[in-house]
């Protein structure tokens, strides 16, 4: 039979077929032989007997993430609490270059920005508009964020972001029946506890999404120096007016992106958080 991995754990794989059953599989000791983990959003070939079901086959994966270990994902919602735990634009940008590199289309989702104050939301709002420019984006303010997947269908999608952002609070909020546990925020080191113990796709609003483990930090394993300027839209709309081709935005003279950051056009901590890729690139070991 033919089915699709919905939710992975303890060495277990639940997969659900075409007309909605459901089988316990287990994965066969020729995966580890392969080198080959199954992963949740693989479609797998599996037959089942008295003992239960094995995995017999994984197909090819559009794509694939580590953190969360997910395959053939097609968007992202990306948590970004504005406070508690406090605002990082340099791990919203890691989680946008990321995606991009994956061709997952990101949906920008900031939380928490009724716990900020007047002058809070004024120093955020500028940020949201800049990013608003180049990505689909929802502020949590009132009510459940419907219009987050309004035109999403039959899409697999994951929903990340630092943990203690508000992901399991999102979801409770877009299917009620989940009665996801939610973590705790410590102020003094504003860092959550991690609440989620396994990866499950779960059917909400015609869309199979993904509740994932919280985490903080991405590798930039795969991504080259001259890639990565490619996966900044922002710096994309501007590359054609740079002096040389194929120019990496540091060094270069007459470069069109170091000059729309100094004339405000493009956000200085977007910039700022781009030379600190490129250096970690820079210095990456080569791996043999």
């Amino acid at each position: 039979m033919k089915g699709q991995i919905r939710q992975s754990l303890s060495g277990y794989y639940d997969v659900v077929t075409a007309d909605g059953a459901e089988y316990r599989t287990r994965a066969r000791g020729v995966f580890r032989k392969r080198k080959q983990s199954p992963l949740v959003g693989d479609w797998v070939e599996f037959k089942v007997e008295k003992d239960g079901g094995y995995l017999l086959k994984i197909d090819p994966r559009k794509n694939q993430l580590v953190r969360p270990p997910i395959a053939n994902v097609d968007d992202a919602i990306v948590v970004s609490a504005c406070v508690e735990p406090d605002f990082s634009s340099n791990l919203l940008d890691r989680q946008l270059i990321m995606l991009a590199a994956n061709q997952i289309e990101p949906l920008l989702y900031f939380s928490k920005w009724d716990l900020l104050d007047a002058d809070q939301q004024a120093a955020m709002q500028p940020v949201i508009d800049y990013y608003q420019k180049y990505y689909p984006v929802e502020v949590a303010c009132n009510g459940a964020p419907q219009k987050l997947l309004h035109n999403l269908q039959n899409q697999v999608i994951v929903v990340m972001g630092q943990t203690g952002a508000g992901k399991s609070t999102l979801l409770n909020q877009l299917n009620p029946d989940l009665k996801l546990e939610t973590g705790e925020i410590s102020k003094a080191l504003s860092r959550g506890k991690h609440t989620t113990r396994k990866v499950t796709l779960m059917e909400i609003e015609h869309n199979l999404i993904a509740d994932t483990p919280g985490f903080s930090s991405f590798d930039l394993l795969e991504i080259s120096k001259e890639d990565l300027p490619n996966y900044y839209p922002d710096f994309v709309a501007y590359r054609d007016q740079c002096k040389y081709r194929g120019c990496l935005h540091v060094n270069e003279p007459h470069c069109a992106v170091k000059e729309a950051v100094a004339n405000g056009e493009i956000l200085k901590s977007r910039y700022e958080n781009y030379l600190q890729f490129h250096q970690m690139i820079l210095e990456r070991k080569p791996r043999y």
